[in-house]
This record gives C-alpha cells, structure tokens and sequence, in this order.
C-alpha cells in the first residue's frame, strides 16, 4: 500500500490518500495539545502508543461486535484505514465524576455513577466544541436519529468491553472520548482512537491518573504513564 499525498493534518495525526479511495493512512505525532490548543507540547513516544493501542482495541471491538475503522497496521506509527466522513459529534461516556464534568456542575472529581452518562459536543473548533444535545444534533443534521441511537449503541458496548478489559489490567476507565464516521456506503463505524489521549484512565488501586491529564496538569512524568498504560495493556 502507497503512501501518497497528504489529505489532512490535525492536532495528533495526518491523514495521507494511498491508491485505495476508500481506504487512507493516518500517521500518529508526538505533538500534544490542550486547552483548546492554548496549550502545546511534545509526549515522546505517544504517538506509537496510540497508534498500536488503538488497533490493539479495535481489532478486540471488532471480534466484540463493534464495526471500527480498522484495516491493517503497517509500521509503529502508521495504520490503513476505512475513508470515512466522520460525524461531527464527539460522543463522551462517563463512569466517574472528572474533569469538565466536575467543573462544569461544581461536584468534586471520584463520584462513581450508578450508571454511565453519555454526551455530545458538536466538534467545530471556531466554536470551541460546545455540548449539544440529540435534538439539536438532529436540527443541525448533524446527524439523523436513527444514526444517534446506533452511536449510543456502540458507544456504551464500548464502554462495557474498556471497564472489563482494563479492570483485568488495574485500571479504572473514568470517561473517554469517541468519534464515529461513515463509509462509503454510509455505514456508521467507530473511529479516530482510543488511547490515553482520549480516555481518562486511573490506577485502581493508588488513583495515580496514566493519561493526557498528567499533560493537561503538569503532573509530570507523562511518556512514563502512556508506557505504563502499554506496559499493561499491550505487555510492551
């Protein structure tokens, strides 16, 4: 598969075409963003981590029931991928009270829910990703209801394979991040990546947070929780 001209560069990856038209390489940086970008750095390594966790996971959805993106890994940093035209909603489960959340309602971080809640923000960086809700995502057409009530299927089975999978590990999932796109024939699949820089993982026993948080909060000791996270999910 050939690498061709690139199509797109965000804050984490780009984006390349190869000769498939339905299929593209996504290439993982370093660079590391919070705050709406206000904040920048580099996490040595997090791109390989990210790139082969994310396959790592998908390919478990994947056999799990969960259609994903996912075609083949090619090198540590770069994966083939369905083309797809992602929904512009990022779709945020939560297990525990954290981050926004806790700020946003005034409760302290650690409140453990009877059961998940899920949100949407409408992904538009000029508008700084606000929350919506279905109906709005529907008046938008954004998306239509039928395609928001698959993505809360699949959003919520992912969250029940991440729980039992990264319990077995020792980590708690808090919440995480997902983006769902559609294919050529207009088939909703999961997207983007599932890493520590979209999820909020802590350790189960110490609360020690192995994610982006320890970026976001100059925590320190950063590249040593993303390897910590592949150390015990992946063994490497």
């Amino acid at each position: 598969m050939n690498k061709l001209e690139q199509l797109y560069e965000g804050k984490a990856k780009k984006v390349f075409a190869t000769e498939n038209p339905d299929v593209v390489i996504v290439s993982y940086k370093d660079d590391a963003t919070a705050f709406d970008g206000t904040k920048k750095g580099t996490i040595v390594g997090k791109g390989v981590i990210n790139n082969q966790m994310s396959n790592f996971l998908m390919a478990q959805l994947e056999k799990a029931g969960v259609p994903t993106h996912l075609v083949e890994e090619l090198n540590e940093r770069e994966t083939a991928v369905k083309k797809v035209s992602i929904v512009p909603l990022e779709v945020i489960i939560r297990n525990i009270s954290a981050g926004s959340f806790a700020k946003r309602y005034g409760v302290e971080e650690g409140i453990v829910f009877e059961q998940p809640t899920i949100e949407f923000s409408y992904k538009n960086d000029d508008l700084h990703d606000p929350l919506i809700n279905d109906y709005h995502a529907v008046a938008l057409k954004l998306a239509t209801w039928e395609e928001i009530e698959q993505i809360k299927t699949y959003a919520f089975a992912v969250n029940e394979f991440l729980k039992k999978t990264l319990a077995e590990c020792g980590v708690t999932l808090v919440d995480f991040k997902l983006e769902f796109g559609k294919t050529s024939n207009g088939t909703i699949v999961l997207a983007d990546e599932i890493s520590p820089d979209t999820c909020r993982f802590w350790d189960s026993k110490t609360g020690e947070k192995l994610d982006k948080d320890r970026f976001r909060r100059d925590l320190g000791n950063v590249e040593g929780a993303y390897q910590e996270m592949s150390r015990r999910l992946m063994g490497k």
